[in-house]
């Protein structure tokens, strides 16, 4: 009974204090199935000081908050392979320095890691447990729970720094119109803005401390969101720089996984197909042998050729006859580009709907119709956007289709037919000059709505 009485009773989880480290307070995961503690950490750098071996590294101690960031330096005792709770071995540096847990303070043991994707920016293992502590799982902050308000006190944050979130918009051209609009929508909300060009942007692959780099070297680490806005022939190091702002626990308002899947027209097809979804007669066929057979496959002429690395309504022929068909297919074949056939709606008259969708709720929808001599409905080509009503079929077309590509926003372009609407293709990255001039709808302010949705911001009134 002695014994027991002079160990601290602790629950699942606790507040802990690392006073040489200049932390005054992080949560951790009390885990007595673990064996060592770890403790948050990025920037890593090993470094000598009078011959011995330290460490410097930052650290956000309040989950879901990257505003609050400390810097620290520490000898290094060892260097450990950590096998994680997944099963993935990761060589981590390892820290002594004393903890202060209720009243009690000794030293422990902590590999340092980024838990950015974790529960918890602690984790308190058995090794530093033994002999001092009990755990009661029934428990939880048995020795104290700091208040919203404490945290704030602690890490002397004002009403003025913690006053929005920070959020990065991934583009090219920050001139063009639906980039200013976000920068703007984002700034009259409270929030930092960082416009971050993608060819500035350069990539360090490491196991402990994945970093985005940008010009000259500064570090990208403290956003609390990305919203990638990736023009189509940047689609493969977008994707890339997306993911890696992904593996540093940094949300992305559209995942690099959905954005790819959407760049490719055909992976998009059949995924749309996949999910129940109508879309026009489609073929596609790798060699000019089979040509004849693809233009009977959709009906024969009139019909659409649709190259798969066109953007923009670029790359899009009508077919008005079989022998026109024939030739333009094998041409674009001749030069081994890839290519859909499509059905010729003629009933649509150069006309589509644009529904944008955010959050699987359609927020606005515009008639696109096609310029004088043209086929089909484009802004980009001299096209012109009215309001229009999207019918329920249409707005639930819309919003599965941005389902099935894992789509946050998503500007979805359906058809009118003689058999019903038909999904003509899902954009990841939509503009918004034309909904938003048609509709005088604020759909750069429904996005970042969206990340504060998302985060769990709420705007001070």
């Amino acid at each position: 009974m002695k014994e027991t009485e002079e160990k601290l009773i602790v629950g699942s989880d606790e507040w802990c204090i690392f006073p040489q480290l200049g932390i005054p307070g992080v949560k951790a995961r009390v885990d007595s199935g673990a064996k060592t503690s770890s403790l948050h950490a990025f920037n890593i750098h090993a470094f000598k000081r009078s011959g011995q071996p330290w460490v410097s590294f930052d650290i956000h101690p309040v989950q879901q908050n990257r505003k609050i960031s400390v810097r620290c330096e520490s000898p290094i005792i060892d260097r450990r392979v950590i096998k994680s709770t997944n099963g993935a071995a990761e060589k981590r540096y390892v820290i002594q320095t004393p903890v202060k847990l209720g009243e009690k303070i000794w030293e422990i043991e902590l590999t340092l890691t980024n838990r950015d994707t974790m529960g918890y920016r602690m984790l308190l293992g058995r090794e530093a447990m033994n002999g001092r502590i009990l755990v009661d799982p029934s428990q939880t902050l048995a020795l104290g729970r700091l208040s919203e308000q404490d945290i704030r006190q602690l890490y002397n944050i004002t009403d003025s720094e913690g006053s929005g979130l920070k959020i990065g918009l991934l583009a090219s051209n920050p001139e063009l119109y639906s980039n200013t609009r976000i920068m703007d929508a984002g700034t009259e909300r409270g929030h930092e803005m960082i416009f971050l060009n993608i060819k500035d942007c350069y990539m360090k692959l490491d196991d402990e401390t994945p970093e985005v780099h940008y010009r000259g070297g500064h570090i990208v680490d403290d956003l609390d969101a990305i919203i990638p806005r990736i023009r189509p022939s940047a689609t493969f190091y977008g994707c890339a720089l997306t993911r890696q702002f992904e593996s540093m626990g940094i949300y992305s308002l559209n995942s690099s996984a959905s954005i790819s899947q959407s760049r490719d027209k055909l992976f998009s097809l059949q995924l749309l197909i996949k999910s129940g979804l109508d879309i026009p007669v489609t073929g596609f066929a790798n060699s000019p042998i089979d040509t004849k057979e693809l233009i009977e496959m959709v009906g024969g002429a009139p019909l659409i050729v649709k190259l798969l690395e066109g953007t923009q309504g670029r790359g899009v022929v009508l077919a008005e006859t079989v022998k026109a068909a024939e030739s333009v297919i094998n041409a674009f074949k001749s030069v081994n580009a890839n290519l859909l056939v499509q059905e010729f709606i003629k009933e649509a008259d150069g006309k589509d709907v644009r529904l944008f969708v955010i959050n699987n709720r359609v927020v606005a929808a515009i008639e696109r119709t096609a310029a004088p001599g043209e086929f089909r409905a484009n802004l980009h080509q001299g096209g012109s956007a009215t309001v229009v009503k999207a019918t329920s079929e249409e707005k639930r077309i819309a919003v599965r289709a941005t389902k099935a590509m894992g789509l946050t926003v998503a500007g979805v372009d359906v058809i009118r037919s003689r058999v019903g609407p038909l999904l003509l293709e899902v954009n990841s990255s939509p503009g918004l000059e034309g909904i938003e001039n048609a509709t005088q709808k604020d759909v750069a302010g429904l996005m970042i709505n969206a990340i504060e949705k998302t985060l769990k911001y709420k705007r001070a009134l």
